[in-house]
């Protein structure tokens, strides 16, 4: 659930300035990407941080892992340093490459340079939620997003309504919002963390920032690819009109909603990988896997029956524009078809990077996105001039792929572990 507030901040801004019309809509389309960018780095660090320290926790290496946690802290703002000066430097440009024009062009600068402001509240907030669900406490992480979330949608009206900043009052209401959520994750990580964490503990050591970043830089690299891959499709359909942009952000949106959790259960999957795992229980660890595995696909199968029966329920939460609404609701119903499959990929990814593996999930998605999904979408676009919907089809055969993949690479994972233990 903490992991599914991190893109909803967007999601609820998106809520609130759909209200406005299909300009700012299209501003927060070209935006999102780069926003999922923030949140690609800032989730993939918390994935290393999360299996480094469960599986020194696994082996009872409790002063370890309470120096890795440390650690995380601090390489979650660096990282957020070396994004905050990458937005301030290539905003303008890279909209420009993303095909935003105009007032929209403007819209979506002003939203994004306030919330890169944020990383510095963003980064470490999430560091230290990985630090408790690395101690098997979920509970804590998901009390500290709520009540971020539930601020951030009391806070959005009053600035983009009521002070009437438009865009960047949404911007400002999430940057305070994440103020708020790390000053109270301060005070948790004081008094209810099982790590004591302190000057103590602290021992500097470069092998324990490259183990962190072994597994946090290729796991932010997987969900990067993402999206990159956004970048290039809203490039691509961009030539359809500010209308097809807007569509394509609303089912984007309603992707994240579905995706999101997903992820989150998966980051649980990740943590009891890694202590079963640390600690040796292998015939538990298929358990584990076995019904993460199912329950992702029950409710991949649940989000994709409903939104292909109802497309319009769901899309009017984010916007009230006739036309918008009409291209969103026929691309969706064939977006649906892509999340079991997504599921799947999702669940097989986050549990080798338990295990310690952080490459295969980057080689998975890299194989779905660029050497079968964005292809066939240039050759639909570009080549053959398809209805735009036909994105979503290219999408559908390389989540196939993915999935395809991922499965069978776990399992060959967990047989050779099996093997290797038994001798």
């Amino acid at each position: 659930m903490a992991t599914m507030v991190q893109t909803m901040y967007n999601l609820v801004d998106t809520a609130y300035i759909g209200r406005l019309g299909t300009a700012p809509l299209a501003a927060l389309t070209f935006s999102f990407p780069l926003f999922f960018t923030l949140v690609s780095f800032n989730i993939g660090m918390g994935v290393g941080l999360n299996s480094t320290v469960a599986r020194l926790l696994g082996a009872g290496n409790e002063k370890a892992a309470a120096n890795t946690a440390l650690h995380g802290i601090a390489s979650s703002l660096l990282c957020a340093t070396f994004l905050f000066l990458t937005v301030e430097i290539f905003l303008d440009p890279l909209l420009t490459i993303l095909g935003a024009e105009m007032e929209v062009h403007k819209l979506a600068g002003d939203y994004m340079r306030i919330i890169a402001v944020g990383v510095f509240l963003m980064f470490p907030m999430y560091a230290i939620n990985s630090i408790f669900t690395a101690q098997g406490d979920t509970v804590t992480p998901m009390k500290l997003q709520f009540f971020t979330l539930f601020l951030n949608l009391g806070l959005d009206p009053l600035f983009i309504f009521t002070f009437k900043l438009g865009i960047k009052g949404a911007a400002i209401a999430t940057d305070i919002a994440l103020l708020a959520g790390l000053l109270l994750a301060i005070f948790y990580l004081k008094h209810r963390s099982a790590l004591h964490l302190g000057r103590k503990v602290w021992h500097f050591s470069w092998a324990t920032i490259k183990e962190i970043f072994a597994i946090g830089l290729p796991a932010s690299l997987t969900m990067l690819l993402m999206a990159v891959y956004m970048m290039v499709i809203n490039r691509l359909i961009s030539g359809y009109g500010t209308d097809t942009v807007a569509a394509l952000g609303l089912v984007t949106r309603i992707d994240s909603a579905v995706i999101i959790p997903m992820v989150a259960f998966s980051v649980a999957l990740l943590t009891l990988s890694a202590l079963f795992y640390g600690a040796g229980r292998i015939q538990l660890l298929r358990e584990i896997i076995n019904f993460a595995i199912l329950v992702n696909v029950g409710f991949a199968l649940i989000c994709s029956l409903f939104m292909f029966i109802w497309p319009h329920f769901f899309l009017r939460f984010f916007t009230n524009e006739a036309e918008p609404l009409r291209l969103a609701s026929a691309y969706l119903r064939l977006e649906v078809l892509c999340f079991p499959f997504m599921a799947i990929t999702i669940s097989a990814n986050r549990t080798l990077q338990g295990l310690g593996l952080s490459l295969p999930g980057l080689a998975i998605n890299g194989a779905r996105l660029f050497v079968v999904a964005l292809p066939l979408a240039a050759i639909f676009i570009i080549y053959l001039e398809c209805d735009f919907r036909m994105v979503a089809i290219a999408g559908l055969c390389g989540s196939l792929t993915s999935a395809t993949i991922a499965s069978l690479w776990l399992k060959k994972t967990l047989t050779r572990i099996e093997n290797r233990e038994s001798t």
